[in-house]
């Protein structure tokens, strides 16, 4: 008759003392009328904790646990809600203290409660007097709490709860500093964690394969590539079976840096551990191995792959796909691209920007663009990347038509063209001499919106600087400082280029001073363009200056040796060329055919036909391939002496090397034949120049009417 019970229950609450003790009346009632202890204590219960009676909900809870009466799990958290809901901190001791046995964690309910409801202190304090009260705490229940706060990213409670077990109790474990430590390392604070980790060696905890792979990948992953290699050496020193989860890791994070001999070498080290790679270690030393052009090896590795019964990853094909791109292989590129569609891979849009570059770098924009079409009737999206390669590779081929077609084609797949499309269109233009087009871009960019950047505004002062009209590249730098664009060192090198160019040398000068001074700071282009530029205007010794200034920063490169040792040779000064030179040999960088073929016109300017000669073959010694241009300077070189045989078998060593020969080759044998009155075989020249589709230039032209040809 619960009804009735629950009414008088009721009217007790009104008329008696709420706190009276009861029990000993029921003790009586359970003698007399036979009642079910269980059934009448659970009602008085429940009966309490709906009327906020707390205090004695508690007393008939424990009296209940004291006669060994049947409690279920049910009225225990309706218990503990009541409790915790009623901040009854005091009563969680006494209350964990008899359930410590059974089958679920009071300390545990407690403890996420008041968490949730962010009472933190009071946490804390439960926590605290639990230990000092002698209850005993399962250090499994305190990592679950330590684990939860983790998940929701509660890296300071999560802290204080650590500060308290270690102080209080119970002993952590290693699962506990784990916590904490990967903790620690997602919020990018390893020197806390590696804190923590040192107090774990102090209180003899030993780290597993778990707290390992957390510190060694969060040194990695903040590109603390030695301490987290030195890290890796002690856990295999200690025994620590690492797995291939971690040598992966390991691996990208080399990878990452362009590290490739690290990767390799970690890949020697997984494998001298008797791990067998997985898909994701394979997939990472195929992209280092692709990325520095090593598709041999990488090949082979794939080859692994296949043997072994593995399922190539997108990942793989893409990275194998970009290397015979850059490599020029385009052959090898679709044949892997084919062989992934057939496997059942759906290619993604990197692949296909991939391959359309590809076909866009080889001057193959037609193919590209019909690949393209033939793509997105696959279901390929497109976006601004792959129509910036298409327009990139139409520019190559000085197609800016058919450029500008592509651009317009943006908008029928509601495309937007970005910064990157009208830099494009810019310089394809600046290129070609149409530098009215050039700016008719320019200002579009800047009515739509786009103020464009660094690399934009350079391009066009390029542009201009290479078509003579420095003045105007002068105005789009102003107008790049008045749009409030910041220069870098990339634009303030061409504005330089530019005022040496104009014969502006004080000027040129007093920026190079302001660069030194306030920065951007100079790189070694700019020491170049200044070398360049006071060769350029005879002054040499400023030139010497600077490339000792040059010596003592960074160093200069290959360009650097070049231009002086040109502008040695050009006055004439062989020996202090030659000096150069010897400078180059000694300490590097390697001289090019550029700086061979320097020495060479500077050797047959001075009349020093025997050393010009020697330095030829010395560089085809040293294995540096000649280009036409060197061909060009021998030829020179001998027909100016008259010696037309040698300038003859220098020609033909041209076309041996199928080096085809351009009009200046053509130009310099047909004058060096008429000079000497060997009229037929500069006509026989001159008509094969024209087999070829070569027209002769300004100079020829003069030649051909000066000699009757």
């Amino acid at each position: 008759m619960f009804g009735a019970a629950a009414q008088v229950f009721e009217e007790m609450m009104d008329h008696v003392d709420t706190n009276i003790d009861v029990l000993d009346a029921f003790n009586e009632g359970f003698r007399d009328f036979g009642s079910n202890p269980n059934v009448v204590f659970r009602f008085l219960l429940e009966s309490y904790c709906k009327n906020g009676k707390l205090d004695m909900a508690f007393h008939v809870f424990m009296e209940m646990a004291k006669r060994r009466l049947y409690i279920s799990n049910k009225l225990v958290f309706r218990m503990l809600n009541s409790l915790m809901n009623a901040n009854c901190v005091d009563n969680y001791g006494e209350f964990c203290g008899f359930f410590r046995t059974r089958g679920f964690c009071v300390y545990g309910i407690v403890m996420e409660g008041l968490l949730k409801n962010r009472k933190i202190g009071k946490a804390l304090i439960f926590h605290e007097k639990m230990i000092l009260k002698g209850i005993e705490v399962d250090i499994v229940a305190c990592n679950k709490i330590l684990k939860g706060l983790a998940v929701n990213k509660e890296i300071g409670i999560a802290s204080k709860l650590f500060d308290v077990i270690l102080t209080f109790g119970p002993l952590p474990n290693v699962v506990t500093f784990s916590t904490l430590i990967n903790m620690y390392c997602k919020d990018g604070k390893l020197d806390t964690a590696f804190e923590i980790y040192n107090v774990m060696i102090k209180r003899n905890v030993i780290p597993d394969l778990i707290l390992y792979s957390i510190l060694i990948d969060g040194y990695f992953k903040a590109g603390r590539l030695d301490e987290g290699e030195k890290l890796l050496s002690v856990a295999l020193d200690r025994g620590i079976k690492l797995d291939v989860v971690v040598f992966s890791l390991v691996m990208d994070a080399y990878g990452k840096v362009g590290d490739l001999g690290r990767v390799v070498e970690v890949y020697k080290r997984m494998l001298e551990e008797d791990l067998s790679p997985n898909m994701v270690s394979y997939s990472i030393l195929i992209s280092g191995l692709c990325g520095n052009g090593r598709m041999l090896e990488a090949c082979g590795i794939f080859g692994q792959i296949i043997k072994r019964g593995f399922e190539s990853s997108l990942i793989t094909y893409s990275s194998l796909i970009d290397g015979f791109c850059k490599m020029g292989n385009l052959k090898d590129g679709f044949h892997l691209f084919d062989d992934m569609i057939e496997k059942g891979h759906q290619p993604d849009v990197v692949v296909y920007n991939v391959l359309l570059h590809g076909l866009c770098t080889k001057g193959m924009a037609r193919s590209a663009l019909r690949f393209f079409f033939n793509s997105v009737s696959r279901g390929l999206k497109s976006n601004i990347f792959i129509f910036n390669s298409l327009m990139d590779g139409y520019c190559r081929l000085k197609q800016l038509r058919n450029a500008v077609k592509v651009y317009m084609l943006m908008g029928m797949y509601s495309v937007k063209p970005d910064i990157v499309t009208y830099t494009l269109l810019v310089r394809g233009a600046s290129k070609q001499g149409k530098l009215d087009a050039a700016l008719l871009v320019f200002f579009q960019m800047l009515k739509r919106g786009f103020p464009g950047d660094a690399i934009t505004y350079c391009t066009l002062m390029d542009g201009f600087c290479k078509h003579k009209n420095p003045t105007a590249g002068l105005q789009i730098f102003k107008l790049m400082q008045t749009n409030g664009v910041v220069p870098d060192i990339a634009v303030y090198n061409v504005l330089l280029n530019m005022l040496f160019k104009d014969s502006h040398l004080e000027e040129a000068s007093k920026l190079f001073r302001q660069l030194v001074e306030k920065g951007p700071k100079p790189d070694v282009i700019t020491y170049n363009t200044m070398i360049c530029g006071y060769c350029s205007l005879q002054r040499l010794d400023e030139a010497i200056s600077l490339f000792q200034q040059l010596t003592s920063l960074f160093g200069p490169n290959s360009i650097t040796f070049t231009i002086l040792i040109d502008a040695f040779c050009k006055e004439g000064r062989m020996d202090e060329a030659m000096s150069m030179f010897s400078k180059m040999l000694e300490k590097g960088p390697e001289p090019n055919v550029v700086t061979y073929g320097c020495l060479i016109d500077g050797y047959f300017k001075s009349q020093e036909m025997r050393t010009a000669t020697e330095l030829h073959e010395e560089m085809l010694e040293n294995q540096i391939s000649p280009n036409i241009v060197s061909y060009s300077i021998l030829i020179d070189g001998f027909c100016k002496q008259g010696l037309m045989l040698e300038a003859s078998l220098a020609f033909c060593c041209a076309l041996d090397r199928r080096l085809l020969p351009d009009v200046f080759a053509y130009s310099i044998l047909i004058r060096g034949y008429c000079k000497v009155g060997r009229l037929v075989e500069a006509k026989l020249l001159c008509e094969q120049m024209f087999m070829e589709g070569l027209m002769p230039d300004d100079l020829l032209e003069r030649t051909l009417v000066e000699y009757n040809l």
